[in-house]
């Protein structure tokens, strides 16, 4: 396999990695640098499990070529928490009981953090098409949704 430098900003952080033409931008997070808090679910872009925001926007890590993030601005779940504090939202979901076996919860996590960098007061319908890519078998989705809004009024 053909292999390049790709140099990208992950959680803030600078990284530099030689990866096959052909890896995701998932297997340069969990399998390459390490994070696992990505989660490796459907790796066809079904489940949301591997949201990560790239640019600001949410994608499905699974989807995205490592090549692709060349120069990117990356966010896992870990950067959520990069000062060692929980983030609103996190914090949220616990309050809210929105994490049931946590699997789902990541890809949650990132594209409840994209909708409110993008929007701060998000209706409950503009929550639910934000989360859309996302699949949880666990929680009925309303305390996904309520904690999102609870984050969202702490936000603003």
């Amino acid at each position: 396999m053909s292999k390049m430098t790709v140099t990208l900003s992950l959680n803030g952080k600078p990284v530099t990695q030689m990866v096959d033409i052909t890896s995701t931008l998932l297997d340069l997070i969990r399998d390459t640098i390490g994070l696992t808090g990505t989660k490796r679910g459907c790796e066809i872009g079904e489940c949301g499990a591997c949201t990560v925001l790239m640019d600001g926007l949410p994608v499905n890590a699974c989807l995205v070529l490592a090549p692709q993030a060349q120069d990117a601005d990356i966010w896992t779940v870990e950067g959520l928490n990069a000062t060692g504090e929980l983030d609103v939202i996190q914090q949220a979901f616990i309050v809210e009981h929105a994490v049931h076996c946590g699997f789902c919860t990541p890809g949650m996590l990132m594209s409840a953090r994209g909708l409110l960098q993008d929007n701060p007061s998000p209706t409950e319908q503009e929550i639910r098409i934000a989360i859309s890519g996302n699949l949880c078998r666990c929680t009925g989705y309303m305390p996904i949704i309520r904690a999102i809004s609870r984050a969202a009024e702490k936000i603003r």
